[in-house]
């Protein structure tokens, strides 16, 4: 499975899709700025809002959730790359993060 560090992400940020699978207190707590909010539990249902044909990456809070949803997506044809380290390393780090919705 691909894989980028939030400094690699930041580099993106902005041009890219960015879907945190975090459930909803989590991300209305702090998340990526652009990132579009889909629950890991969702992901089955809501995945037909992702365009096939653009690369995701995929967040969480620490990489696992995000990787979860990965492999899920992969297998259904999406191209996706999980971020390593999640909302933790880019906090952190002290990139933007964007409060409530």
């Amino acid at each position: 499975m691909e894989q980028v560090s939030v400094a690699q992400l930041s580099q993106l940020a902005g041009s890219v899709s960015i879907v945190d699978v975090r459930e909803s207190d989590e991300f209305h707590s702090g998340h990526v700025p652009g990132a579009v909010h889909i629950p890991l539990a969702t992901v089955p249902v809501r995945m037909a809002e992702l365009d096939r044909g653009q690369r995701h990456y995929i967040v969480c809070q620490a990489g696992g959730r995000s990787a979860q949803a990965c492999m899920f997506l992969a297998a259904q044809g999406f191209d996706v790359v999980n971020v390593a380290g999640g909302t933790g390393d880019w906090i952190a780090a002290g990139l933007p993060v964007v409060m409530g919705d």
